[in-house]
């Protein structure tokens, strides 16, 4: 796999990223967009752009949170909430205000259970202040967060990551600014996961040998 990685990498660099970007090589489960600039060129980001409300994110999330307990020591990992349209944007103030009030570690797996386990629609700023308060978050506090000018800052800023990094759907893991991998690119969960080790390897070696 990696190997097959390197070479349809180097093909898409040699013949221009900007003219093949757009292009999903299904058989390596993988492809390039233009590249982004990452944090700390030193070390390998990984983006996962998400939506609470989709089913495929939500059967990815065992893995994913297996991968991020045992992810290399080099690799920086971001959630970013995909905005396609304005029906998404509730969802990515969750995210966001939890974010706020430091309580996303403790509640971001309990957004899917709700969504998709416990039939909750929290697309709206009282019914998502309900389930807050269930997870012992005063309403006080959520409401003004969940409405406040920074939450709306984010939500503006997922809007244009969703279309600077290309993404056309989700669950979509993007590898150091440059290499994409979704669920609908393989076969199965366990594919996704291996094409994310192998790119983040593929990553590793061209910063060490500077091709970044």
């Amino acid at each position: 796999m990696r190997s097959a990685l390197r070479r349809t990498a180097a093909f898409l660099l040699a013949v221009g990223i900007g003219a093949m970007a757009s292009f999903a090589y299904a058989a390596d489960g993988y492809r390039l967009i233009p590249p982004q600039p990452t944090p700390n060129p030193s070390r390998i980001e990984v983006l996962e752009f998400f939506w609470y409300g989709c089913p495929y994110c939500n059967l990815l999330q065992p893995a994913l949170r297996q991968w991020i307990e045992r992810k290399p020591a080099d690799v920086d990992i971001r959630r970013v909430p995909a905005v396609f349209r304005e029906s998404w944007a509730p969802l990515a103030r969750v995210f966001y205000t939890l974010e706020m009030l430091g309580e996303l570690d403790r509640l971001h797996y309990e957004v899917y259970r709700a969504q998709h386990i416990d039939g909750e629609n929290l697309n709206s700023a009282e019914r998502a202040a309900d389930w807050a308060a269930r997870h012992s978050i005063d309403r006080q506090a959520w409401l003004p967060s969940y409405n406040s000018p920074e939450v709306d800052q984010r939500v503006k800023q997922a809007v244009a990551a969703t279309r600077q990094y290309s993404i056309q759907g989700t669950p979509s893991l993007v590898v150091d600014g440059r290499y994409l991998t979704s669920t609908g690119m393989n076969a199965s969960i366990g594919d996704v996961i291996r094409v994310l080790d192998d790119l983040v390897q593929l990553a590793r070696e061209q910063h060490v040998t500077g091709a970044r």
